[in-house]
């Protein structure tokens, strides 16, 4: 079972990753206004929630103990970005703002996941 969730655990970072790489990437572009949602953004936010759910089933079969509070407000975070990029992946320009939150609620479900 550790091996299993280990490698849960690898695809959520491989998530993460793509999330936030897909973003850093174009932060030029953003502040020029031609910012896009990327594929790898909408893949990476989908990795995360389908791996971050089964981090959560693979844990609670194992008998460890999950913080529930914790993992309702990172799904909450996970699924508010999820709706930003899915609305926006077939927009040209998404506006900064818009792109921004989803940068800053990407590094704060990082921030969630590692000091709380």
């Amino acid at each position: 079972m550790a091996v299993l969730t280990d490698i849960v655990l690898a695809l959520h970072i491989v998530g993460i990753g793509a999330l936030l790489g897909g973003f850093l990437t174009q932060t030029k572009a953003m502040s020029a206004g031609n910012a896009r949602m990327s594929p790898a953004m909408l893949h990476g936010a989908l990795t995360m929630l389908v791996t971050g759910l089964a981090l959560v089933g693979l844990n609670q079969a194992d008998d460890q103990e999950v913080n529930n509070p914790k993992i309702a407000v990172k799904t909450a975070v996970l699924v508010v970005i999820l709706l930003l990029v899915y609305l926006r992946r077939d927009d040209e320009r998404v506006p900064a703002p818009v792109f921004g939150t989803v940068g800053l609620l990407t590094t704060a479900n990082i921030f969630l996941a590692t000091v709380w």
